[in-house]
């Protein structure tokens, strides 16, 4: 499978947190990815990057909080997470990078 540009548009980086590290103890990898991205995008992207079965793809969506910087008001921009959660069998160490 030839690698598509715009898998790298939809997979954005992986995410290494508590919360993610405790999924990955059950399989389970975490990517921000773009927040157009849908289900199937995100699994074709992540089994054609890393050469991997993926076995589900859950997603979230954290709303922007609003900040202020300097004492003007902004918001920070909305994310899309998604739960990748891979076959048995397969693995992706998101700690070497692409």
């Amino acid at each position: 499978m030839s690698v598509k540009p715009q898998h790298y548009d939809v997979i954005r980086k992986p995410i290494i947190t508590e919360k993610s590290t405790m999924a990955s103890e059950h399989g389970a990898v975490v990517f921000e990815v773009a927040i157009d991205a849908n289900k199937p995008q995100i699994k074709e992207a992540v089994e054609t990057l890393f050469g991997v079965k993926v076995k589900a793809v859950n997603t979230t969506i954290t709303k922007g909080k609003n900040k202020r910087f300097r004492g003007i008001k902004g918001t920070r921009k909305d994310v899309k997470k998604a739960y990748v959660t891979l076959e048995e069998g397969n693995t992706i160490d998101v700690s070497t990078g692409l």
